[in-house]
């Protein structure tokens, strides 16, 4: 029996050593068992559907990308809407910009002592002026010295601010990126946290520094905290800490020095995000109206930011004026930097 047993398992063994060498076979795909036309005809219904598909694709892209226009031409006009407003309007005569909306006026709670009442009737909102005239621009630059002063109050305002924020931010942005280490980091943070502060929250210990240090009511009382700002030192780390390591290393092997990496190559690299922290510094410094208002008493030295708001009711002309004048700088040094201040924005990883 056991040789009997025995001798059908070496030929089952025998017989499985034997299908090892055995060639499998395989099933013929789907192609294979196509003729030559079924063959041509399959690719061609898919050539078709491709074709299709793409086609519905590209009407679908071209949709979407019409909608995005036509919402970008939308919110570029309400956008654009109250600048040629203003302009506009500055070129009425006194009579007209009066007829047209003394009604807003009277509807104020200064006008009225009981206090802010509905229109009385629906105010007349025109572009085209039915009589134009200078004689706002001739009053506001020839007959008002006032706003001459005040449109160099903002420059000495503004323009130190700028200049000294930017010499600040990229000394202490190049330390940041340069030297990554426990204790800078920690004063990083700091720095976050004081830009997430709204600056309303800093006007009070502002004049208290300012009083203490008797610059209240000076321009330095504006010009100090505004040079020490976090704002521009936040983005340009951001920005220096995407210089390639490979540059510096290669500028030390050379034997530059710091000073050298600074401004050979770290300068250089952060052209693009030095020029739209300065719009952006201008713009936001040009039209300051707290700040003024708060530490700066004496009339003869606030802006001209605060002077706009406190034109009255009889002189709308001079506003829509002063107004028009008011925008031109900022707007001719965006016009100028609007390159640089998208690459720069981009770059900067700001959303």
């Amino acid at each position: 029996m056991d040789a009997e047993l025995r001798k059908q398992r070496r030929l089952a063994a025998t017989k499985a050593r034997r299908n090892i060498y055995t060639e499998t076979v395989h099933p013929k795909s789907y192609f294979e068992l196509m003729t030559d036309a079924e063959r041509e005809a399959f690719f061609a219904r898919e050539k078709k559907r491709s074709a299709t598909a793409l086609k519905q694709r590209k009407i679908r892209k071209n949709i979407l990308t019409a909608i995005g226009l036509v919402v970008a031409s939308t919110i570029s006009l309400l956008a654009l809407v109250p600048i040629f407003f203003t302009f506009l309007n500055s070129f009425m005569s006194s009579d007209e910009i009066i007829s047209n909306y003394s009604v807003i006026f009277q509807s104020m709670s200064g006008h009225n002592s009981s206090g802010a009442t509905y229109l009385s009737r629906t105010p007349v909102l025109k572009l085209i002026p039915e009589e134009v005239t200078i004689k706002q621009y001739t009053t506001l630059l020839f007959m008002n010295p006032a706003y001459l002063f005040k449109f160099w109050n903002s420059i000495i305002l503004t323009l130190p601010i700028v200049g000294g924020q930017m010499a600040v931010a990229c000394l202490a942005s190049y330390s940041f990126a340069r030297y990554r280490k426990k204790r800078r980091e920690v004063l990083f943070f700091s720095y976050i946290i004081l830009m997430l502060m709204p600056f309303q929250v800093t006007l009070v210990p502002n004049y208290m520094i300012a009083d203490t240090l008797g610059i209240l009511n000076t321009y330095w009382a504006i010009i100090l905290p505004g040079v020490f700002s976090t704002f521009a030192i936040f983005l340009l780390t951001k920005y220096m800490r995407q210089i390639p390591s490979g540059y510096i290393e290669a500028a030390t092997i050379d034997g530059a020095t710091e000073w050298q990496i600074f401004t050979k190559i770290a300068i250089p690299l952060c052209k693009n995000a030095i020029f739209a922290l300065t719009i952006l510094l201008f713009i936001d410094y040009w039209n300051m109206v707290e700040q003024p208002l708060v530490l700066l008493t004496d009339t003869e030295l606030q802006p001209l930011s605060v002077f706009l708001a406190q034109i009255n009711e009889p002189e709308i002309g001079i506003a829509f004026a002063a107004s028009a004048v008011y925008m031109i700088p900022p707007l001719l040094i965006f016009l100028w930097g609007e390159e640089y201040l998208v690459e720069g924005i981009s770059r900067s990883g700001i959303k």
